[in-house]
């Protein structure tokens, strides 16, 4: 079942499916129903609802500029978002640096634009009325991670707990950054890993939390297209978030996201998270 927005139609992947291959074969039989549209996957790092009043009216402007159309695909949590990505079922996708980095080898994505007045970090957070105030006072505790594979997040935060901190804790991948958080402040975990757009996004989540440790920062998040989209398409949907970043309504409809200054991306901005060595932290 899908939804729409205006033209756009939201297409969600299913749990139920019990494939990837059924997911990716779906979504190109689904777009292929209209001549011209592209299907656009985008990380889930808040819950769906909120996820949809961000984009779609980003890529409604996408389609008025472009003369493109294309489908918003939901993922219900980032694990679900990271198999269709690496099995090619987005024609563009929004993704963490890492996510680009594996799924540049897997499927060919490139950079189209990214966040050049920000930079990428993960932060560990605890309630603000906690007695937890260093990474030490954690060991034995319990830390929610949206998922094992968010960069920031989980990726980055488990590396530095690890190799800085050598700390000892019961892990909970609990789906999203909201999730994280709210484990957090209804007091069911000590700790969450979160970044700090996905922090700030919320002044709820945000004055009722407070961050105990931030780790290297890495470039943002890009917005990349498949390979198999054509140059003058990619191109075009450059030039439109580009021109989006020079109006007023578009610099509030890129804040949401966030994007506070939006730039072309290339793929060498991402050569630092290969000297991580963050493979020891993905999980399959």
């Amino acid at each position: 079942m899908s939804t729409s927005f205006g033209r756009m139609r939201i297409v969600p992947i299913l749990r139920r499916w019990a494939r990837i291959g059924t997911v990716a074969s779906s979504l190109f039989l689904c777009g292929s129903a209209w001549a011209d549209t592209f299907t656009v996957g985008i990380v889930p790092q808040f819950e769906p609802r909120m996820l949809v009043e961000i984009w779609a009216p980003i890529l409604s402007e996408l389609e008025h500029r472009t003369g493109h159309q294309f489908q918003l695909v939901a993922s219900p949590q980032i694990p679900d978002f990271e198999q269709a990505l690496l099995q090619g079922a987005f024609d563009f996708a929004y993704m963490n640096p890492y996510h680009f980095v594996i799924a540049s080898e897997a499927q060919g994505y490139t950079p189209v634009v990214n966040d050049a007045g920000r930079e990428l970090f993960g932060v560990l957070v605890v309630a603000a009325h906690s007695d937890i105030h260093t990474v030490s006072d954690l060991e034995g505790g319990t830390i929610a991670f949206p998922a094992p594979n968010a960069l920031g997040a989980a990726l980055l935060m488990r590396s530095d707990l690890d190799r800085i901190f050598g700390l000892s804790y019961e892990a909970h991948y609990v789906g999203t950054h909201s999730s994280a958080y709210l484990n957090v402040i209804l007091g069911r975990m000590d700790a969450a890993g979160g970044v700090r757009a996905t922090l700030d996004a919320n002044p709820a989540y945000r004055n009722s939390l407070r961050i105990i440790h931030e780790t290297t920062r890495l470039p943002t998040h890009p917005f990349a297209a498949h390979d198999r989209i054509a140059a003058d398409t990619v191109a075009a949907v450059a030039a439109a978030f580009l021109a989006m970043n020079t109006t007023e309504d578009g610099q509030a409809m890129l804040a949401r996201v966030p994007f506070d200054h939006v730039a072309p991306a290339n793929t060498a901005q991402y050569d630092i998270l290969k000297e991580l060595n963050l493979k020891t932290y993905w999980i399959e």
